[in-house]
């Protein structure tokens, strides 16, 4: 399986899940972006590590890194691998003694122990295919010049284009929710994004 890099850009409010966080992933050396909707105590527990702050008792996810730990294993990588009916799957590589294994766990579990251990955080190149969106800082007009009179001419708007164009602002906002739905929309058309 092909894997792509990324960082953690950040956590947001879920305005339309009451209770859940947007975890936004960026790709490393790109600029696609995947938005995973993740719950509240994943939330805390990853914003609790990436701030450097330590809670007075160990959280869960603090508890399975020193069994990690006591075991003399280490966490190589996570991988969030598949996108199966809306949902992310992920993958942890533990190396141990003897061998390297991989189990199986949620995006939000895994992403919370890679901050804990400073591991690589990867995304397959399908699930981000599928389920990312692109960035594009470059800006296009919807004026285009002819060669014969050297003037702007407004193109026709096509409801593709709309929603592209809704899609871009959408990110641009960092509203990644909607930004996924336009993308889906898109999807639902039969045209692949370009």
């Amino acid at each position: 399986m092909e894997k792509v890099q990324v960082d953690i850009l950040g956590l947001s409010t879920s305005p339309s899940s009451a209770g859940a966080y947007a975890l936004i992933l960026k790709e490393t050396n790109g600029k696609r972006k995947l938005p995973i909707i993740i719950g509240a105590f994943e939330a805390q527990s990853i914003a609790l590590e990436l701030e450097g702050m330590k809670p007075p008792r160990p959280l869960t996810h603090d508890l399975m890194r020193n069994i990690i730990d006591m075991f003399a294993v280490s966490l190589n990588e996570v991988c969030i691998n598949e996108l199966r009916d809306g949902t992310f799957y992920a993958k942890l590589t533990i190396e141990g003694l003897s061998e390297t294994q991989e189990v199986d766990s949620r995006p939000s579990d895994a992403i919370a122990l890679a901050v804990r251990y400073g591991a690589p955080i990867y995304v397959g190149e399908e699930v981000l295919n599928e389920a990312g969106v692109v960035s594009e800082d470059d800006d296009e007009t919807e004026e285009t010049l002819t060669k014969e009179e050297s003037t702007p001419v407004k193109k026709s708007v096509t409801k593709l284009e709309q929603l592209q164009t809704s899609l871009k602002e959408a990110i641009e906002k960092e509203d990644y929710e909607k930004a996924a739905k336009l993308r889906d929309d898109i999807r639902k058309m039969g045209i692949s994004e370009q």
